[in-house]
């Protein structure tokens, strides 16, 4: 196994402080909380702990940024240039914060190197070029020619600007800390927003790297502003503040429920990413190995913590047997170990809630059959079997709640009508996948099936210019794109 480089270890070796006006600072009380590596349950690192005092000067300061002449009337071609050396200065950290991610949340190296630091540079780089690219419209007046005739005397014209909301609020989860704090960073950078970004308790180690890169890139003081802390008391505060014109959160549905009814006081405008329970639909005619690797990525990738897993299969009766039989081989020879060996394909869950939670949905196995894992891993850490689920009963619960572990639950269908009734019985609606050949099909099903991003022959394929997010219960807006 890896061991953690110099300069990463050199970085954790004190309690990190929160950014504040670009100043790094201890959180007004002085506490600080521990961070666990959730492959040993060993305390990795210190983070001063935020305030609601912490929030309010973040807050402040962040409103003081947005009035001066230095960043929201700051000529749009100097913000890209801003935004594309930071994402220079993450491309060149990458292996660090794929260490950091990895410590932290526990997801495999192999799978941070690829995906952390190059896709939050890409990020970045995309919405960089939005900078430029925010206008408005000039429209022909539609009254008639009212001159001679009071307020109308003379000719006018017509026209709309787009302008920067002001300081938004940005609530990141734990499962991908820095590509979810890059994600929402940007665009509300790239229109000339300012910012307080709260990480997840469990993993705010690179959100914090990423403010010194913030810094060393050049954006003036008080346009982030990164306070950690936890949800109940930080969070909260943030997106109660009077100041704070937008939130944008990820996470699950009970949290941002709260928020809408928090922000609903002032009328704050809401962008919510929540749960999903993600249906992957597998026709006769589908390429079968093709099915199976990408159905067992889906669910298995980052140990089934993405709010996009696909965690429900649905397969059509006549290839059942033979997609089953190809998943549970899958999940028998996955190399489940801590996200440090290079070797290790499945890390652990990210913390001992989550893994209790996990395990709790088997402790009643009434209407399903367990195919393989369904147990908790010997040893240090907080690793779950990769689990395969055959529902036998017309609805569980392990079909119906979004359960953010790696746990598929198997169902047949013979019809189309079938299928789209099964994919639809859900109260989540965030993304899908089809498996078929049949092109007709593809778009008939993807028009029928209630999810805000649906893929055909491949489970997830990301494309920064289409726009993500749910229907129902997996939120509000969406991200991504012009969006």
């Amino acid at each position: 196994m890896n061991q953690p480089k110099a300069e990463t270890l050199k970085y954790l070796a004190h309690p990190l402080p929160m950014l504040i006006n670009g100043q790094w600072v201890a959180g007004s009380d002085g506490k600080t909380f521990d961070v666990e590596n959730p492959a040993t349950g060993e305390v990795i690192a210190q983070v001063c702990e935020g305030t609601e005092a912490d929030i309010d000067a973040a807050v402040e300061a962040a409103e003081a940024a947005f009035k001066s002449s230095d960043w929201c009337r700051m000529a749009t071609a100097q913000r890209t240039r801003l935004l594309l050396k930071l994402a220079d200065l993450i491309e060149a950290n990458g292996e660090l914060f794929a260490e950091l991610d990895v410590l932290s949340m526990g997801k495999p190296i192999a799978e941070a190197r690829v995906w952390d630091g190059p896709l939050s540079a890409d990020i970045l780089r995309y919405q960089a070029g939005w900078a430029t690219k925010i206008h408005g419209k000039s429209s022909t007046p539609t009254l008639p020619d009212m001159r001679g005739e009071g307020a109308f005397s003379v000719p006018y014209h017509s026209y709309s600007v787009r302008q920067p909301i002001g300081v938004c609020g940005i609530i990141i989860p734990w499962n991908a800390p820095l590509i979810m704090a890059v994600g929402k960073l940007a665009p509300a950078l790239a229109a000339g927003c300012t910012v307080v970004l709260k990480p997840a308790e469990d993993s705010p180690l690179s959100p914090l790297k990423l403010g010194e890169l913030i810094k060393e890139a050049g954006i003036p003081d008080g346009v982030v502003n990164i306070v950690p802390g936890f949800g109940a008391r930080v969070g909260a505060a943030l997106a109660r503040h009077p100041k704070v014109r937008k939130i944008s959160f990820t996470g699950s549905t009970k949290v941002g429920k709260e928020i809408i009814r928090v922000a609903s006081e002032d009328m704050k405008r809401l962008t919510l990413e929540l749960g999903g329970k993600a249906p992957l639909i597998v026709f006769s005619d589908a390429n079968v190995d093709a099915a199976i690797q990408a159905a067992a990525g889906a669910i298995f990738t980052n140990c089934g913590q993405n709010c996009f897993t696909g965690s429900r299969l649905y397969l059509q009766r006549n290839i059942a047997d033979q997609v089953i039989e190809g998943l549970v081989a899958a999940a028998r020879g996955i190399k489940v170990g801590p996200g440090m060996d290079d070797t290790t394909e499945v890390g652990p869950l990210v913390n001992a809630k989550q893994l209790q939670r996990v395990a709790g949905f088997f402790s009643d196995t009434d209407g399903i059959e367990v195919l393989h894992g369904g147990n908790v891993m010997s040893g240090d850490g907080h690793f779950f079997e990769p689990s395969i689920v055959f529902e036998t009963a017309a609805t569980t619960r392990f079909s119906a709640e979004e359960i953010f572990g790696p746990v598929l639950t198997v169902k047949t269908f013979d019809t189309t009508e079938e299928a789209v009734e099964l994919a639809n019985n859900t109260r989540y609606g965030l993304s899908a996948g089809l498996f078929t050949n049949n092109l007709s099909l593809a778009h008939q099903m993807a028009a029928e099936i209630d999810a805000g991003a649906i893929w055909v022959n491949g489970y997830p394929v990301p494309d920064l210019n289409q726009p993500f997010g749910g229907f129902k219960e997996s939120g509000w807006g969406r991200e991504n794109g012009e969006f």
